[in-house]
């Protein structure tokens, strides 16, 4: 399983290094020492869980939580035992009180393997039956992936765009694409991935789904 640490506090990276490189089952891609540079490796790499500390300068821990799709989860790290109810409002895996004692990281480490297990099988299941779950304004909307036309990047949210509806959920670019199927939808620039299917024409510089206009990236 991926994973990335991401704490203000070097000797404390450290000593989740340590504690993450003795376990066989966890691969760590990087460290970073605060949730802005985070965000932007996490938007070209796929993490599966972030060992996240709550009290940084600048983004919060608890507020970079909210930013993360639901494919990656989190397991808090910090000196202070007040903010265990927020870690529950983001759905966080476990809650980690530094300093960290390995049985008790080998435990959390454990939930998160078995909750990755879980969302795997979901995920495939859901490409098998064509469909997928997004959750917004507190409801989560079944969503026919033959039925999107295009999906729209907005900072820390995207929007789904049906022949009849625009649904608009808390998620990163990088998290929506993987949950599509590859064979049927196309990144064609920083903010769009559009259906191939509903692609009515297109030329050197746009394409044309019914009567949006979407610009073609230069790469």
């Amino acid at each position: 399983m991926n994973c990335i640490i991401i704490d203000d506090e070097p000797l404390a990276r450290e000593a989740m290094e340590m504690l993450v490189e003795e376990n066989k089952e966890l691969c760590l891609l990087g460290m970073f020492n605060n949730a802005a540079s985070a965000a932007r490796f996490m938007e070209e790499h796929s993490v599966d869980l972030i060992f996240l500390d709550i009290q940084m300068p600048g983004i919060t821990g608890i507020e970079f939580a909210h930013t993360v799709s639901k494919r990656t989860l989190i397991i808090f790290t910090t000196a202070y035992t007040e903010y265990a109810l927020d870690s529950y409002e983001v759905d966080a895996i476990d809650y980690l009180v530094k300093p960290i004692e390995a049985e008790r990281f080998q435990k959390a480490v454990l939930k998160a393997l078995s909750y990755h297990s879980l969302l795997m099988k979901e995920e495939k299941e859901a490409l098998e039956t064509k469909y997928f779950f997004v959750k917004s304004e507190r409801k989560y909307f079944k969503v026919n992936y033959a039925d999107i036309l295009f999906i729209e990047g907005l900072k820390d949210y995207v929007i789904l765009q049906l022949p009849e509806q625009r649904i608009i959920t808390r998620m990163n670019m990088k998290g929506i694409s993987e949950l599509l199927p590859q064979d049927m939808f196309l990144r064609v620039n920083k903010s769009y991935i559009v259906n191939t299917r509903h692609i009515d024409s297109f030329d050197n510089n746009d394409i044309y789904i019914g009567n949006y206009e979407i610009a073609i990236g230069n790469s």
